[in-house]
């Protein structure tokens, strides 16, 4: 697994595998947020699969799918609260990208758009083109 730390509760990862939920558990992580739709990936990771493992480790499971291009309020909105419900959080995406951006947007107002910006490089994700929404108020 490929664990990109942006805060101290929160680390982003390309996709994992329910097999991967047990050691996420005993690592500390206790809120599991799948950004991928399943469209893009077989039966073995489809957010059903997903939401059992993770039910089965002891994981509170949110689904919230970002398909690329289709960013909405709402789905920045479900970000924050699956964050705000209780823990250290993993959010993964076929990159950890997308699960990166929302991080982003549900930071901004709250922190100085460059701290974010340049948290999210320090994980390795370039986050320039959503610059210009990291400074509403």
């Amino acid at each position: 697994m490929d664990l990109r730390q942006l805060t101290p509760d929160l680390a982003v990862a390309p996709q994992i595998d329910p097999d991967d939920l047990i050691a996420l558990a005993q690592a500390g992580f206790r809120v599991l947020i799948d950004n991928r739709p399943d469209t893009e990936i077989g039966p073995e990771q489809a957010s059903t699969r997903m939401a059992d493992a993770a039910a089965a480790a002891g994981l509170d499971f949110h689904y919230i799918p970002f398909t690329p291009g289709q960013l909405t309020p709402q789905i920045v909105q479900q970000f924050a609260e699956a964050l705000a419900s209780g823990g250290p959080a993993l959010a993964y995406c076929r990159s950890g990208t997308r699960s990166a951006t929302l991080w982003a947007l549900s930071q901004a107002g709250q922190r100085p758009a460059d701290e974010i910006l340049r948290t999210a490089a320090d994980a390795g994700y370039d986050l320039g083109n959503v610059a210009p929404l990291l400074t509403r108020g």
